[in-house]
Parts: C-alpha cells; structure tokens; sequence
C-alpha cells in the first residue's frame, strides 16, 4: 500500500514529466526511491531506481528502433553500476529475446 507522500510525488512526476513520470511513479508507489534525468557521458537516463540493495537504469521507448535504444542504455547502465531496464511504452515493439540476449530487461507497460 502507497503512501500519501508516495502518492503525491508520483502525481508530482507525471505532471512534471509526462509518460516518463508516470512510470516512474510506478517505481515511487512501490517503494523505490527515483532519480528523474540522470547525466551520463553518452546523455541522461529518463531516471535511476534504488532500493532493496537493487540499482535500474530505466529509459524509455515510445516509438522507433528499441535494438538501438537497448544499445545506448547497456552503456549508461555499465558507467552507473546498475541494471539496464527498458521499458516499452503504448505501441512501442522490439524482440524480446535479442534485448534478453544483450542483458536488457524488457518492460512493457500499455498506455
């Protein structure tokens, strides 16, 4: 069960960033503290999770090539020391086994 302020900052996320926000708020809502837009050498990661000794470096797909996608974010995930997580949003498709055979988890949530 979410609390309040888990709430409201998810509510806070998706206003500030979009679709971005709002699966970030997923992250929030389960107990998970959220880092939004993260620098990196090769550009920001939409956000970083941690918590229950796990670290996610999370970036989204709302469209286009996924493969390349999945590509960029094993490089930002290496540089942070966290697992790569690429979720796929509304239409968004990609294989799934070739992401699992480069180490990329494949989230899909539908819009």
């Amino acid at each position: 069960m979410a609390t309040s302020r888990q709430i409201n900052l998810a509510r806070t996320l998706e206003e500030k960033y979009g679709v971005i926000g709002k699966v970030a708020g997923r992250y929030v809502t389960a107990g998970l503290h959220v880092t939004m837009m993260h620098p990196t050498r090769y550009g920001p990661v939409h956000f970083v999770v941690q918590g229950n000794g796990l670290k996610l470096a999370v970036d989204m797909v709302t469209g286009g090539d996924a493969t390349a996608a999945a590509e960029l974010l094993k490089k930002k995930a290496e540089l942070l020391k966290a697992k790569p997580v690429l979720v796929l949003y509304g239409d968004a498709k990609a294989d799934a086994a070739k992401l699992a055979e480069m180490g990329v988890k494949v989230r899909r949530i539908r819009g």
